[in-house]
C-alpha cells in the first residue's frame, strides 16, 4: 500500500496506466466533457467541499475532475470493497486529489476510508449504495448542520434512502440520481446488462448459449441482464415477487417461475433485487451440481454466502473471482466475485458511454443543490424533467444524431384540446 496525507492507494507505480485509461474514459464522454467545459467557466461549485463514495473507476475519475474543474474540493473513497481500479486511484493521487480506495478492502479499511471522506467534513455527499450518508447519520450527526445536500446514484441506495425519509431519520436534502430517465433507463438497463455479462465471462469464460440463465429480479437491471442473455442465445428465467414486474417479463418472452423451481433447473443465476438471501441455503442445495451464482446487486446480501460458508464442506478458489464451494450431497457451487457485484468485481463496470449520462446527472444535482441551498426540506429528490431532456440532447450530438423539432402548427396542436376528428 501506497499512504500519503491525502490518499491511501494499492500503488502510485500504476498512476501512468490509470491516466491513460482515464483519457480513453473521456474519449467516450463527451456529453459529460461538454458539461465539464461550463463548469470551467462559471465555477457554481465554487468553495465547496463534495465527498464522494463511489465505484473508484475511470469513468469516476472523469466526474471527479469535472467536479474540480466547477470550483469543488473533491475527497473519494471507494464504496464497495471490489470495485476500483487500483491504477485510476493512483492516477487521483498522483493528481493531489484526495483518493483512499484498493481493490479488495477488508472490511476495516472500507469503512475506515468513509471516515477519511468524512473527516474532510463535505458539504454535498455524493454515495452509491447510501453507506457515506447513513455513516453521517449514524455516527457523525455534528456535519448535518453544516450540510447542503446530497445526490445517491444506485436503486439500492434510494430504497434506503426512502426508508429513512420514511421514518423521519433522513436530515439533510437528497437527489435520487437514479430516478432521471437518463440513468435508470440508461445506465440500469444497458450498462447493467452489459456489464453483467461481461465480468460473469471473464470470470469463468463458460459458454451461455443454450444454458438456463435466471435473472433474480425484473427491476431495470433485471431486465437489461435478461435481455443481453437471450441476445446470447440462453434460455432465460426470471424470478419476481412484484406481480406487474412479473407480467412484464413473461410478455417479453421470458418463463417466470418461483425461486425453489428456477433452483432445480437453473446452470447460472443473477441476483439483482437490491434485497436479502434472495437466494438462500435451500436453493442452493436443490441446484445442480457446477451451478453458478453471481451478484450484481449493489451489495453482497443477496447470495447467502455466509450460510454458504457454514454449511460447505470444502471451499477452494478455481479461478481468481471463481470460488467453489463443495455441499454435503458432493454437488459444488460456484460463487463469482465474492458475491459481491460481478460487473465490477470481475470486469470494468458500465461502459463509458453510458456512464457519461449517470455523471452529468451526478453534477447537476450538485449545482441543483447549491442554488437552492436553504430551501429545501430533508427529503428524496428527483432532478426536473427538463435536466434529464438536456442530458439526452448532449448524449445525442456527442452520438452525431440529429433529431427533428416541432413546427408551429404541430406545438399549437400538442398543447390544444379544440381540435379533434
Amino acid at each position: 500500500m501506497d499512504k500519503g496525507e491525502n490518499y491511501e492507494v494499492k500503488d502510485l507505480k500504476l498512476a501512468e496506466q490509470g491516466k491513460k485509461n482515464i483519457e480513453w474514459a473521456e474519449f467516450q464522454m463527451k456529453s459529460l466533457l461538454k458539461i465539464k467545459e461550463r463548469l470551467e467557466k462559471e465555477k457554481p461549485l465554487k468553495n465547496t467541499k463534495i465527498g464522494m463514495a463511489l465505484h473508484v473507476t475511470k469513468e469516476t475519475a472523469v466526474l471527479v475532475k469535472t467536479l474540480i474543474a466547477g470550483g469543488a474540493d473533491v475527497a473519494i473513497c471507494s464504496c464497495n470493497p471490489l470495485s476500483t481500479q487500483d491504477d485510476v486511484a493512483a492516477a487521483l493521487a498522483e493528481e493531489g486529489i484526495k483518493v483512499y480506495a484498493y481493490k479488495g478492502e477488508t472490511k476495516e479499511d472500507y469503512y475506515k476510508f468513509l471516515n477519511k471522506v468524512i473527516e474532510f467534513k463535505p458539504q454535498i455527499t455524493i454515495d452509491d449504495g447510501c453507506d457515506l450518508v447513513s455513516e453521517i447519520h449514524s455516527k457523525h450527526a455534528e456535519l448535518i448542520k453544516d450540510m447542503i445536500g446530497g445526490a445517491e446514484e444506485t436503486t439500492t441506495g434510494v430504497i434506503r434512502l426512502k426508508a429513512m425519509e420514511k421514518d423521519n431519520a433522513l436530515k439533510y436534502p437528497m437527489v435520487a440520481v437514479n430516478e432521471s430517465a437518463t440513468k435508470h433507463l440508461m445506465d440500469n438497463v444497458k450498462g447493467t446488462g452489459q456489464s453483467t455479462i461481461d465480468g460473469i465471462l471473464r470470470a469463468t469464460n463458460i459458454l451461455i448459449a443454450g444454458k438456463n440463465f435466471v435473472v433474480c429480479g425484473y427491476g431495470d437491471c433485471g431486465r437489461g441482464v435478461a435481455k443481453r442473455a437471450k441476445g446470447m442465445d440462453a434460455n432465460v428465467i426470471v424470478t419476481e415477487v412484484d406481480a406487474f414486474r412479473a407480467l412484464q417479463a413473461a410478455m417479453d418472452g421470458f418463463r417466470v417461475m418461483p425461486i425453489k423451481e428456477a433452483s432445480e433447473i437453473g446452470d447460472i443465476f443473477v441476483t439483482i433485487t437490491g434485497n436479502k438471501n434472495i437466494i438462500d441455503i435451500e436453493h442452493m442445495q436443490l441446484m445442480k451440481d457446477g451451478t453458478i451464482l453471481a451478484n450484481s446487486g449493489h451489495f453482497d446480501a443477496e447470495i447467502n454466502i455466509n450460510g454458504l460458508k457454514k454449511i460447505a464442506k470444502n471451499q477452494r478458489k478455481i479461478r481468481p473471482f471463481m470460488d467453489e464451494f463443495t455441499l454435503s450431497n458432493g454437488k459444488k457451487i460456484l460463487i463469482l466475485g465474492e458475491a459481491r457485484l460481478i460487473n465490477l468485481a470481475a470486469a470494468e463496470g458500465h461502459p463509458s458511454t453510458i456512464m457519461a449520462m449517470s455523471f452529468i446527472n451526478q453534477a447537476f444535482a450538485c449545482e441543483y443543490l447549491i442554488q437552492n441551498k436553504g430551501k429545501l426540506e430533508a427529503k428524496v429528490y428527483v432532478l426536473p424533467k427538463e435536466k434529464d431532456d438536456e442530458i439526452a440532447r448532449l448524449q445525442l450530438e456527442a452520438m452525431n444524431i440529429k433529431i427533428d423539432s416541432m413546427t408551429p402548427e404541430q406545438k399549437k396542436y400538442s398543447s390544444s384540446w379544440k381540435e379533434g376528428t
